[in-house]
């Protein structure tokens, strides 16, 4: 019992050997304050272990009804709206020692790989984000998805930094110049933009082609570029991207379609 370091084992004990024992012996043997034990015989702490018991079935709610993806900071913002105030060490106590719960975390990317690019075009957003009419400023990129059977399918989608819309999204087994092609043709024949339009990029291989390069300038649309291995312009999207993948997340912690 003493190695368990069960507390409440220990008062039972005292209390039923307390008489052949003596009190204070008992109290000496288990390293128990006499204002411990008898704060655990009259019972003070009832209110308090009623009330943690109560928060902890809020955390476990707000837990999985996020999809798991909640962390203790986080977690403590959604307990502050619901009129609970504790402390950022309470909330790590009780979720990841008491309760076992932890936020699900997003795999790093593998580190950048600089390629040969056929043409770089100037960045023409420069972390400027402010856009006043619509379809004038597309940003686009791509992103992967693991699906249940451990395969990757990818997404090339198309954001309008106007209203931080996707207008156009698609998937493939492959990322390619002609997914790139095809999700901005689907995007042109829905929202019908005018000449001039700025699609901003990264300076990935599908983007540099001469094929996605010469079906832009048919269409009469200005290429835009980050600076390699620098993905803040593009930002926006992956964003989106991020919050897309965090919701969609299921079980076992893979995405689907």
């Amino acid at each position: 019992m003493l190695c368990k370091g069960n507390r409440l084992e220990a008062y039972r004990f005292i209390d039923e050997h307390k008489d052949f024992f003596g009190l204070r012996w008992l109290l000496k043997h288990f390293h128990i304050y006499p204002n411990a034990y008898y704060n655990y015989r009259k019972n003070r702490k009832k209110s308090f272990l009623q009330h943690r018991q109560q928060v902890f079935e809020q955390i476990k709610t707000i837990y999985y009804n996020n999809n798991r993806i909640l962390g203790h900071r986080p977690m403590r913002i959604f307990l502050k709206r619901q009129e609970i105030s504790l402390s950022k060490t309470t909330v790590h106590k009780y979720m990841n020692q008491i309760l076992g719960l932890h936020a699900r975390i997003m795999r790093k990317k593998p580190a950048y790989v600089h390629g040969t690019k056929n043409k770089i075009f100037p960045n023409l957003l420069k972390q400027d984000f402010h856009c006043t009419e619509p379809n004038r400023i597309w940003c686009t990129d791509f992103t992967y998805i693991r699906m249940r059977n451990g395969k990757m399918r990818y997404n090339c989608s198309i954001l309008d930094l106007y209203d931080r819309s996707i207008v156009a999204t698609l998937n493939s087994d492959y990322i390619n110049t002609e997914l790139a092609k095809a999700t901005l043709e689907k995007a042109l024949m829905e929202e019908k933009p005018e000449k001039g339009l700025i699609l901003h990029s990264d300076q990935g291989c599908q983007f540099t082609s001469w094929g996605f390069i010469n079906y832009c300038e048919s269409r009469g649309i200005c290429q835009s570029m980050s600076k390699a291995g620098c993905p803040y312009d593009v930002g926006r999207i992956l964003r989106t991207f991020k919050i897309k993948k965090n919701v969609e997340v299921t079980d076992n912690g893979k995405i689907i379609i």
